[in-house]
């Protein structure tokens, strides 16, 4: 997170500590599924499928990072990649992001290839976890400064743990591993019923098995405190040792 002053953090401290506010917040996220919510924005003409808060809490940790490579595992419309392509691209040097999606749709491939941030882009076609795809991944890392992932594809337990201990090692001191849609746990049992995760088995659940055996990762719990709203409450994760 990124305070201006310690009356920012003050303040910060004091809403996310008001239980009325933090349970209407629950609730209208809730409410906001209903509509799809997500699905209302594009960053430079591409849908993001992410909440505006979440964007911000990404912006803040790149331009406070500066990561030369960022790793996003599920490109979907490519919204999420050309973001933060064009957040590298205001960084200079020569940032790329990569990402790794099991199935790039044709049309997503093509208005990614024609965007003009997809010079900073590297595409894999593949699943995330597939040994093939961790070597290309990690030749693409070999001589990079930092790293941050962005960790969006399937959401069961035992494949966003496997992300983590596939991808977290790529992350130095100072930087993230962030885990989107740990959210899923907090939601009411059945809100997914054509999807294999759920209650008990999704990315909140895999956060907290992998934080019980790798102590260079902490939850950052002052973004939680500022967001209010996120798909990710629990999952901005901190590296806080080589």
């Amino acid at each position: 997170m990124i305070a201006n002053s310690p009356s920012d953090a003050a303040r910060i401290s004091d809403m996310a500590s008001d239980e009325e506010l933090a349970a209407l917040a629950h609730r209208l996220f809730l409410k906001s599924c209903e509509y799809r919510y997500s699905y209302n924005f594009a960053w430079l003409g591409r849908p993001i499928i992410q909440y505006p808060q979440d964007v911000l809490a990404m912006q803040e940790i790149i331009w406070r990072v500066k990561p030369d490579l960022v790793i996003e595992t599920g490109i979907a419309h490519g919204g999420g990649l050309i973001f933060y392509a064009s957040m590298l691209e205001l960084l200079g040097a020569d940032g790329k992001v990569v990402g790794i999606d099991v199935d790039i749709r044709r049309p997503n491939l093509i208005e990614i290839q024609r965007h003009p941030m997809a010079k900073r882009a590297i595409l894999i076609e593949g699943p995330s976890t597939d040994e093939d795809v961790v070597k290309k991944v990690y030749e693409f890392a070999e001589g990079r400064r930092q790293v941050l992932l962005a960790l969006d594809s399937n959401h069961t337990h035992q494949h966003v743990l496997k992300e983590l201990e596939l991808y977290s090692p790529l992350v130095r001191a100072g930087s993230y591993a962030v885990v989107f849609d740990t959210v899923i746990e907090d939601m009411p049992e059945g809100s997914f019923p054509d999807r294999p995760w759920g209650k008990g088995n999704n990315p909140k659940t895999a956060v907290r098995e992998f934080l019980r055996y790798n102590d260079r990762f902490v939850v950052d719990h002052e973004i939680d405190s500022k967001l209010l709203i996120t798909v990710a409450p629990g999952g901005y994760l901190k590296c806080i040792k080589d």
